[in-house]
C-alpha cells in the first residue's frame, strides 16, 4: 500500500475533533491509492487537473467528494460541473459566471471558493482585497443572475518559505478578509469554509482559522 495509513490515522484523529476538513490531495497518484484511503473514511479528495479528476470520477466510489484544487480554465468547466463537491481556485468574474452557466445547465447549485493572492511569489494565483470586495458585491447584489453558485468562503496559498512568522502573517491576512465577508449571508454568498494549508504549513493554518486544509505528500509520499 502507497499510503500512510498511521499518518493519516494521527491526522484524522488530530482534526474531527477541531471540525477541521481533511482534503486529500491525490492529483497524479493512482486510483488505488485513493481506493486504499477510501478504505480507511476518507471521503474528501482534490485533484488539479480536469482529465484526471474526470477519470478517476468515473472508476471510483459515487460517494467520494471531489474537490478542484488547480487553476481552472473557464472552457473546462463543463467537464467537472456535473460531479464537483467544490471548486477552491475562482479567481475571476469569467470563471465563477461560467461555473454559474454550467450549473444553470444541469439544474444544479456549485459550490465554491474565491481564491485569493497572499503569496509574495508572483506564481500564485488568487484576487487582491479590492478585487475579492467587488466581486462578492457583484454576486450579492444581483442575486438572481448568481443563481446557480455558491460562494463558501475562501482559498489561499502561502508563500513556500521558511519565514515562519511570513507565512503566519499571510494566513491572518486570509482569515481577516473571510471574517469580513463571514455576516454576509444570502443564498449565494454563505461563508463556512476557509481552505488554507498544506502539508508543511497546516498546523500553523489551523492556529490561524483555517477549516479546511489539503494534504498530498504526509499521506500519499512526495512526488516524483
Amino acid at each position: 500500500m502507497a499510503i500512510n495509513e498511521a499518518v493519516y490515522r494521527q491526522l484524522s484523529g488530530e482534526l474531527q475533533p477541531k471540525d477541521v476538513t481533511l482534503v486529500a490531495v491525490s492529483k497524479i497518484k493512482p486510483a488505488s491509492d485513493i481506493k486504499a484511503l477510501y478504505d480507511l473514511g476518507q471521503r474528501d479528495f482534490g485533484e488539479n487537473y480536469v482529465q484526471e479528476v474526470m477519470d478517476k470520477q468515473a472508476q471510483l466510489p459515487g460517494d467520494i467528494r471531489w474537490h478542484f484544487i488547480g487553476h481552472l480554465q473557464s472552457n473546462k468547466v463543463k467537464f467537472i460541473a456535473p460531479f464537483v463537491h467544490l471548486i477552491h481556485g475562482v479567481d475571476s468574474e469569467k470563471l465563477l459566471a461560467e461555473i454559474n452557466k454550467q450549473g444553470k445547465k444541469l439544474n444544479r447549485v456549485i459550490s465554491c471558493l474565491l481564491q485569493v493572492h497572499i503569496a509574495q511569489e508572483e506564481t500564485k494565483f488568487g484576487l487582491d482585497a479590492s478585487e475579492l470586495d467587488a466581486l462578492i458585491k457583484a454576486v450579492t447584489t444581483d442575486a438572481h443572475q448568481w443563481s446557480h453558485i455558491r460562494i463558501e468562503g475562501l482559498m489561499g496559498m502561502a508563500s513556500f518559505s521558511d519565514d515562519q512568522a511570513k507565512v503566519r502573517a499571510e494566513f491572518q491576512q486570509l482569515h481577516s478578509l473571510y471574517q469580513l465577508y463571514t455576516p454576509a449571508t444570502t443564498p449565494q454568498v454563505n461563508f463556512s469554509v476557509l481552505s488554507m494549508g498544506m502539508s508543511g504549513d497546516y498546523q500553523m493554518a489551523i492556529e490561524e482559522g483555517s477549516t479546511m486544509v489539503r494534504i498530498g505528500s504526509l499521506l500519499f509520499g512526495a512526488r516524483g
